[in-house]
């Protein structure tokens, strides 16, 4: 007897006869046409979507619409295998090629669908392989065995029990919710985003509250689904809230901190402010601290509550014009006259000095060795750095110093010799 024959006929199932092979030949067209619609689709609707999808739904660091080829190739070939598995009686031999098919199109659709939202491999591959046993045995009527067997092993917890059904199924709830997350807090940051009505520190804060939002309403509707009693926890919530609460007291200052900065506008995204002894822009206001990148390249993460509480010396706060001064000292013997227009010059010369306000010379002081004075050059795009403006100014006033025969003064130090008295004896 042919080995296959007899595996066939141990498992139960009936000696196919030649209208089960015809309906199985049938079930293999079958499969060829769903996965040449697939593909088909994924070559014509995939691309067009994949802009649309670009455009108004996601940004350019979005990873969904890189996928989507694929997305729309397998999820087409799944639902038309889905079409096909419903309006037949198919035997479950021609079944077989029909949901390993459908399944195997189910999954990489998930797959493909939870990485472009940026799950970890684990998950995806995870999800896959749930929905690939699900709708292949359901496919050939072998789902209820599976389901129950996987409710008989588990183990009792209170008056509960917690079966590996029971976590398989707490697992795909999770992974999709945080997937629903991902993909709701994208698609309404890209949407608001494009909004133009609002300016940048209104769009971030919307964005936040859309996010804090979508997860209390996520974890309430995840609650719900699994079936989950609050009630139970009463008496232990009451004291682990209080300890969560100590815990993460800080963690939600930081937040209302962020938010509150974010409401009243006193530091935005952009903004110039100073960091210690460094002046830095802030790069991003976050759920526990606002990163401040400073011109060195460092990233300084200072908690929100700080910025609410310390005194903070933001540049752009009000105006983004700002002043920098520039000490300088000529010689005693100078035309002051002549040594002051040179600064001016100078001043005026340099590219990222404005025309308006113009800058201006101060004389501050008499030095032991040179008149002190101050140039005041103001600028409009503090972010680009105050140290690369002084720099520039005094390059320029050097060499128009030495074209003007004036040169730069050093201390200098007179020393007396005096000669010696007489000696006592």
């Amino acid at each position: 007897m042919n080995p296959v024959l007899a595996w066939w006929q141990a498992t139960g199932f009936a000696t196919p006869g030649p209208a089960d092979l015809v309906q199985l030949a049938a079930a293999g067209g079958v499969v060829l046409v769903a996965l040449a619609i697939g593909v088909l689709a994924g070559r014509r609707t995939g691309p067009r979507l994949a802009t649309w999808w670009r455009t108004h739904v996601a940004g350019h660091g979005e990873g969904v619409w890189t996928r989507l080829s694929a997305i729309v190739r397998h999820a087409v070939a799944a639902l038309v295998l889905a079409i096909a598995l419903g309006l037949w009686p198919w035997p479950p031999l021609a079944a077989l090629p029909l949901g390993f098919t459908l399944g195997v199109a189910a999954g990489l659709t998930a797959h493909q669908v939870l990485r472009g939202l940026g799950l970890p491999r684990w998950s995806a591959w995870a999800i896959a392989a749930i929905l690939f046993v699900a709708l292949f045995s359901q496919s050939v009527g072998g789902l209820a065995a599976i389901t129950a067997a996987l409710e008989r092993i588990g183990v009792g917890v209170g008056r509960r029990r917690l079966s590996l059904l029971t976590l398989v199924t707490m697992l795909v709830t999770v992974i999709a919710l945080y997937a629903l997350i991902r993909f709701v807090n994208r698609v309404a940051a890209h949407s608001i985003a494009r909004a133009k009505g609002l300016d940048a520190t209104q769009k971030l804060l919307a964005q936040k509250l859309v996010g804090i939002v979508v997860v209390v309403v996520v974890f309430f509707f995840g609650i719900d689904l699994l079936g989950l009693d609050l009630t139970s926890f009463a008496v232990f919530s009451g004291a682990f809230g209080l300890a969560i609460g100590f815990g993460l007291q800080k963690t939600v200052g930081n937040l209302i901190a962020g938010i509150i900065l974010l409401m009243d506008r006193s530091i935005k995204p952009g903004d110039v402010i100073v960091v210690g002894e460094e002046a830095g822009r802030v790069n991003k206001i976050g759920v526990r601290a606002v990163s401040v990148v400073t011109r060195d390249g460092k990233e300084h993460l200072i908690p929100n509550e700080n910025l609410m509480t310390q005194e903070v010396e933001n540049w752009s706060y009000s105006d983004r014009n700002v002043r920098v001064r520039i000490k300088v000292g000529v010689p005693y013997d100078c035309d002051l006259r002549v040594a002051q227009a040179l600064m001016l010059q100078a001043a005026s010369d340099s590219p990222r000095v404005l025309d308006s306000p113009k800058p201006n010379v101060w004389l501050t002081s008499y030095g032991d060795y040179a008149v002190e004075h101050e140039i005041l050059a103001w600028i409009s795009d503090p972010e680009g750095g105050v140290g690369n403006v002084r720099s520039d100014v005094l390059n320029r006033l050097w060499w128009l110093l030495k074209d003007a025969g004036i040169a730069i003064p050093v201390p200098q130090r007179d020393i007396r010799i005096l000669p010696a008295g007489p000696t006592g004896s």
